[in-house]
Formats: C-alpha cells, structure tokens, sequence
C-alpha cells in the first residue's frame, strides 16, 4: 500500500526521533500498516515500537523491556502501551516522555 503520503509521513516520524542516534532504527511494511522499532543502544536496552494501520489515522506506541535469556535469546517484557494517537505531535510528545522513562516510571509504579 504504498503512497507518497505515508512515504512522507514515514519519514517525518523517522526524522523527528528524538535522539535517534541512541537507537537502532529499523522500519517494516506489512498488510495492515507499517511500524518503527527502535531498539536502545546501551548496557539495559529497552525496545519502543511505533505502529500506523493504513485503515486508521491513530499512531500506537508500545515498549518493552530487553532482558538477554542465558545470554542467548532475547526476551522482551511490556512495559507500556498507549493506542489512539490522534496525530505526529502527540506521538512524538509520548515518544520523548518514553525515552525519558515515562515507561519504567509507570511500570515500577503499578508493581507497587
């Protein structure tokens, strides 16, 4: 389903990504939609992915801790999710919040 609006689209998320060069950024198209995986750079990464169905004009957002099985497998455990993103500006609003520990703050708070 590719258009120049969604390439466009695409691309002004891509390239608003807040510290973008902390992460591994990859992209993939599917059937329904398409999605942005970022996936931190460091010592305790966390992944956030970034979700638009070509069917809706809401963005979702989920990111996941990245715990490393028998230093072998990856094993990723939800720590946030928000759906109906109505627009860019509050998606990358969500996007900084996270980065900044939005997640793990919200996460830690509900196991309390």
């Amino acid at each position: 389903k590719y258009s120049p609006e969604i390439q466009t689209e695409i691309d002004y998320v891509l390239n608003k990504i807040p510290f973008k060069n902390k992460f591994t950024v990859s992209l993939e198209f599917y059937i329904d939609g398409w999605a942005i995986f970022l996936k931190e750079q460091n010592m305790y990464p966390r992944s956030i992915v970034i979700f638009k169905s070509y069917k809706s004009d809401s963005f979702s957002i989920k990111s996941f801790e990245i715990n490393l099985n028998n230093f072998e497998k990856e094993e990723y455990k939800e720590l946030y999710f928000k759906d109906d993103i109505n627009n860019i500006y509050f998606l990358l609003k969500e996007l900084r919040e996270i980065i900044f520990g939005k997640d793990i703050i919200k996460f830690v708070s509900n196991k309390s």
